[in-house]
């Protein structure tokens, strides 16, 4: 890929192309557990390369606002939350959930001169326990988010966020990659609590020689893996991939459906967030522990952070004995930890001039295009895609069909409007 073409993929700040069109979407910005209370410490909140602060005031609203004071630049999260509003800690301005100063106490005669020093806001929503905001133009403003998850009872859903140390689409591809599977988690697989126990694991390790189809729709991509299965069947792991950011995982068995979303801290850092529910029953407390505790697509964290307590800076508590003994693939323990440790060690933005593609990158190939397709109709003055949030009601799947099945006809009946469908895993 052109060094041209993937500056247009990775740099999100304001003003960039791909930070325009990425701001025509949901935006998903910090846990509601967070900002648990009324008048509770605010949050700072770093998203496309915007520094923000997050707070929910007496009445229980969501503000996201500039953090920074637009009398002298202080930053407002050494402010009080008090009475609808965050008062700067410096010159006592006042500032309520959509920007407005609402009090001036050196100019309390002067309202012109508060109406002069509002500060930028963005609107603000829960969902699945999340707080997503919208930074795109107001008159733009899509329909929330509808994927299945944001859309069931608490209790069916379990959501968490990671800090990743390097550019979102790096981050975003290894989502869509399904061929790393039978390498990168081969021997985790069998001990994972989230995934263990299921005949997928077999198929998995059995077959490398992934081969892909793939499939695009209204929301983006589903990408077929093939391998082999029974003796009259195959294997297709069915991976979903929405623009702008969100991937949905094939499923192991019973365990729990799984999906992230990609979001840009600044060009060098993202947050993985990672996602699992039950389409039609709560998730256990031994589920739930599990999660908490780092399984499955989760981590465990440095104490009073999001950032993953293995991490670059201890090269992610790499076990070579485990590695030598073949009960670590990499030598890294923990799925997420395994996908991070190898996304970072790109570097923060990878030199996609020097990589030389297989016939297995064939989904992320589409993936850039599409973005790169999206950015020039923006530049076109079209909208951009996926913006209905009917779009988004796919579901992947895993799943073993006869050898003359044709996996995209079968998956059009079946996962195109998945909520009316059972779920499909092995």
């Amino acid at each position: 890929m052109d060094k041209d073409a993937a500056d247009l993929l990775v740099y999100t700040g304001p003003g960039t192309p791909m930070g325009t069109l990425l701001r025509r979407y949901w935006v998903p910005a910090l846990l509601a557990s967070e900002l648990a209370e009324p008048d509770g410490p605010p949050v700072r909140v770093q998203l496309l390369g915007e520094r923000l602060l997050a707070f929910r005031d007496t009445l229980g609203r969501l503000g996201v606002i500039d953090e920074f004071c637009s009398h002298r630049g202080v930053s407002l999260y050494f402010g009080r939350n008090e009475e609808c509003g965050i008062r700067c800690a410096y010159h006592g301005l006042k500032f309520d959930v959509d920007g407005r100063c609402v009090e001036v106490p050196s100019a309390r005669d002067q309202p012109q001169v508060a109406e002069r020093m509002s500060l930028k806001a963005y609107p603000a929503i829960e969902r699945a326990g999340m707080v997503w905001i919208y930074m795109g133009p107001a008159q733009e403003r899509p329909a929330p988010p509808d994927l299945e998850w944001c859309t069931l009872p608490p209790e069916q859903v379990f959501v968490s966020k990671r800090l990743q140390e390097c550019n979102w689409l790096q981050a975003m591809e290894g989502g869509i990659d399904t061929s790393h599977v039978s390498y990168t988690h081969r021997y985790e697989v069998d001990i994972d609590p989230m995934h263990r126990g299921t005949k997928a694991n077999d198929y998995i390790k059995a077959d490398g020689n992934v081969v892909f189809e793939i499939g695009s729709h209204d929301a983006g991509l589903t990408l077929f893996g093939r391998r082999n299965g029974e003796p009259d069947s195959y294997y297709w792991r069915i991976t979903q991939w929405l623009f702008p950011w969100f991937t949905l995982i094939p499923p192991f068995g019973h365990h729990a459906l799984g999906g992230h979303v990609w979001v840009p801290i600044d060009d060098h850092r993202c947050w993985a967030w990672s996602i699992n529910w039950h389409a039609d029953h709560a998730l256990s407390a031994e589920e739930l522990a599990q999660m908490r505790g780092g399984a499955g697509i989760h981590v465990a964290y440095e104490p009073g952070s999001f950032r993953p307590l293995a991490n670059r800076d201890n090269d992610f508590l790499i076990d070579r004995r485990a590695q030598r003994e073949r009960r670590s693939f990499s030598g890294v323990a923990g799925i997420s930890s395994q996908d991070a440790s190898l996304q970072e060690s790109m570097g923060e933005i990878q030199d996609r001039s020097r990589e030389k593609l297989l016939p297995t990158d064939r989904g992320i190939v589409m993936a850039r295009r599409l973005l790169l397709d999206a950015l020039q109709a923006q530049q076109r003055g079209e909208p951009p895609p996926a913006l209905d949030p009917a779009a988004q009601h796919v579901r992947a799947a895993a799943v073993l069909l006869a050898r003359d099945t044709d996996p995209q006809g079968w998956a059009r009946e079946r996962l195109a409007d998945a909520r009316s469908q059972p779920v499909f895993s092995v």
